[in-house]
């Protein structure tokens, strides 16, 4: 009993911390402005690169034991879509670390392995579950800026601007993600990297459909011609319809989206304060065979709740 208050508060304790203490969108924008001039400064040794850090980690015998480990490029992908500074040995290191103590914890509680494994890896998976978070979080940020974006590239194309002083303008005038990677867009362009190559790392970096819309369009205009200040005027009324249609389904499914959430917490909810008035009598759940058979199946059928709602709400646009 003493054990579970002790982690409520700590969990509790650490949240309110971290939300408090969270850099804002400011401080944000002049660490990675003051980084990118780090970056581009000579390093201590004395010697310059032109080589760009992988982001596996900042030291280069680990960096590279960490590229050789399945999911380490999944990883590294999922961090630059979130728009993190972590490095995948990082976010592995958390992962393994509390997968471990969490682990350890319930070993304490029940005498059942399989319980502690499971929960190990539910707790080890929270830092990918935060990174798709915060990734979502940056695309949906990403679709609301886009046809600004994109209208900003037909102006300036209409007024005589060549292709690269377009991007670089959008890179300035539009705020984040979209400035940022069109300001990555221009640099590796302007470093000597192929449009093609280069637009392609973007749509990596932001494998949306309306960046898809937009890199085929200007990969078309180049290769076969054509007006793209047109194209892009389509383009850009195309976002913007597929931003009123998920706005609408957003609406008409909010529902189902709050039924899911309610589903999913409530029985932990419930669990921990029932804990907190008789611990005596929930932990039959975890220290009777029959109690652990009753969780298992009650979390495989909340699985199911969870993948059913997420079918019946996941409308494509």
């Amino acid at each position: 009993m003493a054990v579970l208050l002790f982690l409520l508060l700590l969990v509790f304790t650490f949240a309110v911390a971290f939300y408090l203490l969270r850099p804002t969108k400011t401080e944000s924008a002049v660490q990675q402005h003051l980084e990118d001039i780090k970056d581009s400064r000579v390093d201590e040794s004395g010697g310059v690169t032109i080589l760009k850090e992988e982001g596996y980690s900042s030291n280069p015998e680990l960096s590279h034991f960490i590229r050789q480990i399945p999911g380490a490029l999944g990883t590294l992908n999922l961090i630059r879509q979130s728009g993190q500074n972590f490095t995948v040995a990082m976010v592995m290191g958390v992962s393994v670390l509390t997968a471990a103590v969490v682990a350890w914890i319930v070993s304490l509680l029940t005498s059942d392995p399989f319980l502690s494994i499971l929960s190990g890896v539910a707790a080890g998976a929270i830092p990918y579950i935060y990174l798709f978070i915060m990734r979502e979080a940056r695309f949906r940020k990403c679709d609301q800026l886009l046809p600004e974006a994109i209208d900003l590239m037909a102006r300036a194309l209409r007024a005589g601007h060549a292709l690269t002083a377009v991007l670089e303008m959008v890179s300035q005038e539009i705020g984040e993600p979209i400035g940022s990677e069109f300001r990555r867009l221009h640099e590796e362009q302007a470093l000597g990297l192929p449009l093609r190559e280069a637009t392609l790392n973007l749509v990596s970096r932001l494998p949306r459909d309306d960046m898809r819309f937009l890199a085929t369009a200007m990969l078309l205009q180049k290769e076969t011609g054509g007006n793209l200040a047109v194209i892009l005027d389509k383009t850009a009324a195309v976002a913007r319809e597929r931003a009123r249609l998920r706005g609408q389904l957003n609406i008409y499914t909010a529902q189902g989206r709050i039924t899911g959430w309610i589903l999913c917490l409530m029985p932990f909810i419930m669990f921990g304060l029932l804990s907190l008035i008789n611990w005596d009598m929930e932990k039959l759940l975890l220290t009777e065979h029959m109690g652990r058979v009753l969780v298992y199946v009650g979390l495989g059928l909340m699985g199911l709740g969870v993948i059913a709602i997420r079918k019946i709400i996941d409308i494509k646009v």
